[in-house]
């Protein structure tokens, strides 16, 4: 059974854990290894960086005891992190962790959400209604890759006439 809790810093290991599989072995059939290496060079990061989701609405997924995969908003409505186990892609675990954020995101009062999304991440996101708004090249110190920035508006339309 999923359950979902919010994030605590004990989950910060597995969290990197779940991060760097989701990326190394679930986002596999997207991108080449060059670019996987990159975007997930190391299991964990150095004990000397920052835990940058203690300053996130981050949610945690779980099944038997075991997270499963996590999933973050900036304050500023911006969606930073969303990751499973790919043992759990499509079986409902990003689902729940998207439904726990899209109704903190709601319950704060954020107008808009929005993301630099992989091409794996804009698929999930399209089908809930996310607007695909452009495609940035992203030229850094490793491989090019794109993120497609999308938006989701929370705005009441309000009654119809």
């Amino acid at each position: 059974m999923i359950t979902i809790h919010p994030y605590r810093p004990e989950d910060r290991a597995t969290c990197d854990q779940v991060y760097f599989r989701a990326v190394r072995e679930g986002a596999s059939g997207f991108y080449d290894a060059e670019m996987l290496a990159h975007w997930a060079p190391e299991v964990a990061p150095a004990d000397d960086h920052p835990d940058k989701l203690l300053d996130q609405a981050c949610w945690v997924s779980e099944d038997g005891g075991q997270i499963t995969g996590f999933m973050s908003l900036m304050q500023d409505g911006h969606l930073d992190m969303a990751f499973v186990l790919p043992e759990v892609m499509g079986q409902g675990h990003a689902a729940r962790l998207y439904d726990q954020l899209l109704a903190h995101a709601r319950t704060v009062g954020h107008p808009v959400l929005t993301v630099k999304a992989s091409e794996y991440s804009r698929r999930f996101l399209s089908r809930r209604g996310w607007q695909h708004e452009r495609v940035e090249a992203v030229t850094d110190d490793g491989p090019d890759c794109e993120l497609n920035h999308m938006s989701l508006s929370l705005a009441d339309p309000g009654p119809k006439a």
